[in-house]
C-alpha cells in the first residue's frame, strides 16, 4: 500500500537503520494486513517514532496497526502490555515480534486527556490509570530501572563539563546525588514510562485509556515526572501547578514524598543527559523549574546526605 512519511518520522529515524525501516514500511504494511486479515480503515496517524494505521478486522472489530521498530525502550512493549490485559490501557490484540508492530485497539484519537480543560480531573484521571498501572510487577526480563539508573550515574561525569553554566553543572550533581541515594531501592513494578495526558485517550470501554508504553521495572515514583509538564506553556504558577499535580499524584498512589522526589529528579537528570546527547549545553528551563519546585518547597526537610563514594562527579 501506498504510505505518506510524515516529516518528523523521517527526522526521527535520520539514520542508516531508520532510513532503511521507512524504506521497508509499505511492504511491511501489506504483509500484516494480508497476515492478519485486516481492511484500512481512515487516515494514517503518527507520533514521534511510530505510525498508525486504522483498520477494520475480519469479524468488523475497528484496531489499529502501529508501525514501530525494536528500539532498546520498545522491545518490552508486548510484554508489558500482555501484563496489564487492558487493565487502564490498550488492549494487545495481536503483535509481530521481529518487526516490533502491534495490532491494538482503537481508542478515540481526537479525544487525548489534553482536551479537557480542568487541570484537576485530568491529573485525578492520570493518577486513576497510573496507580493501576503501577499495581502491577513487572514481568521477567522486562528492562530494569536500576540498570537504567546506574547507567544515567556513569554518564554524568562526562556531561558535566558540556554545560556551560555553573548552576546547571550543581543541578545535574544534586539529581544524580538523589538518584544515587535510592539506588539500592529501584522497585518492582510494571511502569509505563512516558503517561503524559497525550498519552490517555477516550475509549468505549472505559472513558479514559492509556497508550504508547515503554515498559519499565522499577519504582512508581520514576513514572510521575511526565505528567508534571503537561501543559507548561499556559501554567501562570508553573511551580506552584508542579507541587499540586505531584502531591495529588504521590496521594493517589500512597508513594513515599522522599522516594518519589528522588525519582521524579532522576528523569530531570535523564533529560538532561539526553539533551547533551544532542548537543546542548545547558539544562532545559522546564526541567530546572520542575526540580527547583521539587526541591525548595516550603517545608520540606534537608535532604539526606547520598552515598555517592562509588561515582565520580
Amino acid at each position: 500500500m501506498h504510505l505518506d512519511i510524515p516529516d518528523v518520522l523521517r527526522t526521527s529515524h535520520d539514520n542508516p537503520a531508520g532510513r532503511a525501516w521507512l524504506a521497508a514500511l509499505p511492504r511491511l504494511a501489506d504483509d500484516l494486513l494480508d497476515r492478519w486479515d485486516l481492511r484500512p480503515d481512515g487516515s494514517t496517524r503518527h507520533g514521534m517514532a511510530s505510525l498508525v494505521l486504522p483498520v477494520t478486522r475480519a469479524d468488523g472489530t475497528a484496531a489499529v496497526l502501529r508501525l514501530q521498530p525494536v528500539t532498546a525502550e520498545s522491545a518490552g512493549t508486548a510484554a508489558g502490555l500482555e501484563t496489564w490485559r487492558g487493565d487502564g490501557i490498550v488492549r494487545l490484540l495481536d503483535h509481530d515480534p521481529r518487526s516490533g508492530s502491534a495490532l491494538l485497539e482503537r481508542l478515540d484519537a481526537t479525544r487525548p486527556l489534553s482536551t479537557v480543560e480542568d487541570d484537576d480531573e485530568a491529573v485525578a484521571v492520570l493518577a486513576g490509570l497510573l496507580r493501576r498501572l503501577t499495581s502491577v510487577p513487572a514481568p521477567a526480563g522486562m528492562r530494569r530501572l536500576v540498570d537504567v539508573a546506574a547507567a544515567m550515574l556513569a554518564d554524568v561525569p562526562a556531561a558535566l563539563p558540556v554545560l556551560a553554566d555553573p548552576a546547571d553543572r550543581e543541578l545535574v550533581r544534586s539529581c544524580a546525588a538523589a538518584v544515587a541515594e535510592v539506588l539500592d531501592e529501584p522497585g518492582d513494578r510494571l511502569l509505563h514510562w512516558d503517561l503524559h495526558y497525550d498519552n490517555v485517550l477516550a475509549a468505549q470501554r472505559e472513558p479514559w485509556l492509556a497508550i504508547d508504553p515503554e515498559p519499565l521495572a522499577g519504582h512508581p515514583g520514576f513514572d510521575l515526572q511526565p505528567a508534571l509538564d503537561n501543559r507548561w506553556e499556559h501554567l501562570v504558577e508553573p511551580q506552584r501547578a508542579v507541587l499540586r499535580r505531584f502531591d495529588h499524584l504521590t496521594e493517589t498512589l500512597e508513594l513515599d514524598r522522599a522516594q518519589a522526589t528522588a525519582w521524579t529528579l532522576g528523569r530531570v537528570l535523564q533529560n538532561t543527559l539526553w539533551d547533551v546527547e544532542d548537543g546542548r549545553t545547558a539544562v532545559d528551563p522546564v526541567q530546572r523549574a520542575i526540580a527547583e519546585a521539587l526541591v525548595r518547597r516550603p517545608g520540606r526537610r534537608s535532604g539526606v546526605v547520598a552515598r555517592v563514594s562509588r561515582w565520580a562527579w
